[in-house]
């Protein structure tokens, strides 16, 4: 029996890969994802789609009934990724973070096909900073991160608005 493929082999592909880009943070319905991706026939869309939720990579989100058809509206199955959960070993760690790694790659692509970037004025950032904390000090900053972030989560879509993805990477050192 053949064995079932890894996240990371799953993603290799560039259609299953830009599918997986255009859903984060943000569910889409496979007429939304062909908006999207323009170059990708629908046959082969909706083919990559269903290896996706076949996989566990794409959850449906919702369904609905049009003319007669059920739309799904999909996104990432990010219950598949947590690193919170007792399961997790070293191979699906790496796994996990190469997929993380291979998104901010795709993430800064997709900036860069732009016709006129601007990285000062478009407010592209990667840093990387050592902290000292103890275990109680990491736990207040985690909370004080938390409510930063909770403070822009809800924002919508809005004249003026930009869509930007934040990542943080945190891995203890020594």
């Amino acid at each position: 029996m053949p064995s079932k493929p890894s996240l990371v082999d799953l993603l290799h592909h560039p259609v299953r890969w830009r599918i997986t880009q255009a859903l984060i943070n943000r569910s889409l319905t496979t007429a939304e994802l062909a908006e999207l991706l323009p170059d990708v026939p629908t046959t082969t869309l909706y083919r990559h789609v269903a290896v996706l939720v076949k996989a566990g990579v794409l959850v449906v989100a919702e369904t609905r009934q049009v003319r007669g058809t059920v739309e799904r509206t999909y996104e990432l199955n990010t219950a598949a990724g947590d690193p919170g959960d007792d399961t997790v070993d070293p191979d699906r760690l790496r796994t996990m973070f190469t997929v993380f790694v291979a998104g901010l790659a795709g993430d800064l692509d997709r900036y860069l096909e732009r016709d006129h970037i601007d990285p000062a004025r478009d407010g592209v950032a990667f840093r990387q900073a050592a902290i000292w904390l103890s275990d109680e000090e990491f736990e207040q900053f985690m909370v004080q991160f938390q409510k930063l972030l909770a403070s822009v989560a809800d924002h919508r879509s809005a004249p003026g608005r930009t869509r930007r993805i934040l990542s943080t990477v945190l891995i203890p050192d020594g």
